[in-house]
C-alpha cells in the first residue's frame, strides 16, 4: 500500500479508502443488499491486511448500523489510534422538524450519536453528507469548528456540493477564524467528469484532499453494461446516474484495456483516477474479497498516455448528478 497527506493537511491516509455502505443490518434502513456484521467482518480483516487505513461511513447507512459494524470491527481487528475512520452528517436520522440537515441542534446530536455507534470518543473526519439549503452555512461551520474544538473530530470535510458553494464555505471559516474543509467527497468517476471544469481545480488550489465516491461508477466499470447485480436492482438513486449515450463506450473501453493489460476492468477505472494528481484515495466498496484485492493492485499500475486517452476521447459533457 502506498500513502498521502489528506491535502494540506499532517493527516497520513491509504491510498485506498474502504466505504463501508456496504456493510449494514440488511433489515435497518434502505440498502436491502448490504453485508451484516458476520459476512462483514472478512473485509476490514482483508484491508487491515493489505494496509488500508482509511475507512469511511455516515450515520445514515442502514440507519446507522453501519457505524455500528465498522466500529465494532476497527475496534476488535486493530488499535484505534492506527486507523482514520470518517463519517458524515446531513440525512435524516429521526422524525420530526429537526430530525436531519446542518443545523447546530443537528450537528451537535448526530455527532454524539454517530461517537456512540463507532464506540469511539473521536472520528478523524467528519464531514457534511450534502448542503443544506435550509441553514445558513455560517451555522453550520460554527457548529462544526466547535465539534473540533471540543476533541470529537481531529478535521472537517464535506460532500458533492458546487464549487461556488465549497468556495464560499472556505472563505467564511478563513474570514472568521472557523475550521476549515480539508476534504471534499465528489462524484468522480470515468462516466462522470463533470469535476474536472471547476471542483477539482479549486481543489487543488485550495490544497484540498480528494476522496472520491463511486470510483467504479457503482460497478457499471467493473461488468458488461446490461449485467446486473443484486443492489442495481434494488439502487433506484444509482439508476439515475449513468444514462449519458457516451457511457457504455466508455465502459467498453474500460474492457478493451483492461484485456490488453490482461488486469481487471477494476484495476484500469481506478488506475486512471489515481493517476490524476489531484485525487488523495477513491472510496471503494467491497462486498468480494476480489474488489479489494483489485483495488490494492491499482494503486501500483501506471496507464501509458495512449491508454489514458483510449479511455477518456469517447467522454461527452453530462447533467450535474449526485448532489441530492
Amino acid at each position: 500500500m502506498k500513502y498521502a497527506k489528506l491535502g494540506r493537511t499532517g493527516l497520513t491516509v491509504s491510498r485506498i479508502c474502504l466505504g463501508c455502505m456496504s456493510y449494514g443490518d440488511p433489515a435497518r434502513g434502505n440498502h436491502p443488499w448490504s453485508l451484516d456484521e458476520e459476512a462483514s467482518r472478512p473485509f476490514f480483516e482483508r484491508a487491515l491486511e493489505h494496509g488500508i487505513n482509511f475507512f469511511d461511513t455516515a450515520n445514515v447507512y442502514s440507519d446507522g448500523s453501519s457505524e455500528e459494524i465498522t466500529g465494532r470491527a476497527i475496534a476488535a481487528l486493530t488499535d484505534r489510534e492506527d486507523v482514520v475512520i470518517a463519517t458524515k452528517v446531513h440525512g435524516r436520522m429521526h422524525e420530526g422538524a429537526n430530525g436531519g440537515g446542518l443545523s447546530r441542534k443537528a450537528i451537535m446530536r448526530e455527532i454524539d450519536a454517530s461517537l456512540r455507534r463507532l464506540g469511539t470518543d473521536y472520528v478523524d473526519l467528519y464531514q457534511i453528507h450534502r448542503w443544506d439549503h435550509r441553514t445558513p452555512i455560517e451555522e453550520t461551520l460554527e457548529a462544526l469548528h466547535d465539534v473540533v474544538k471540543a476533541g470529537k473530530a481531529r478535521y472537517i470535510g464535506a460532500s458533492s456540493m458546487y464549487a461556488w458553494q465549497f468556495a464560499k464555505a472556505l472563505y467564511l471559516a478563513d474570514l472568521h477564524g472557523w475550521t476549515r474543509f480539508v476534504s471534499m467527497q465528489d462524484h468522480y468517476n470515468l462516466l462522470h467528469r463533470e469535476e474536472e471544469r471547476e471542483m477539482l481545480p479549486l481543489c487543488a488550489d485550495q490544497g484540498i484532499g480528494v476522496i472520491p465516491w463511486s470510483p467504479l461508477a457503482r460497478g457499471r466499470l467493473t461488468r458488461d453494461w446490461d449485467e446486473t447485480t443484486a443492489r442495481s436492482e434494488t439502487d433506484e438513486f444509482g439508476r439515475a446516474l449513468y444514462s449519458a449515450p457516451s457511457d457504455r463506450e466508455v465502459a467498453e473501453r474500460v474492457a478493451s484495456v483492461a484485456q490488453d493489460r490482461g488486469v481487471s476492468r477494476a484495476q484500469i477505472a481506478l488506475a486512471w483516477m489515481l493517476g490524476k494528481d489531484v485525487v488523495t484515495a477513491p472510496i471503494i466498496g467491497a462486498t468480494k474479497q476480489q474488489h479489494l484485492d483489485d483495488a490494492v493492485a491499482a494503486v501500483d499500475l501506471e496507464l501509458s498516455d495512449e491508454e489514458i486517452t483510449t479511455l477518456e476521447e469517447p467522454y461527452e459533457p453530462h447533467g450535474i448528478v449526485g448532489f441530492a
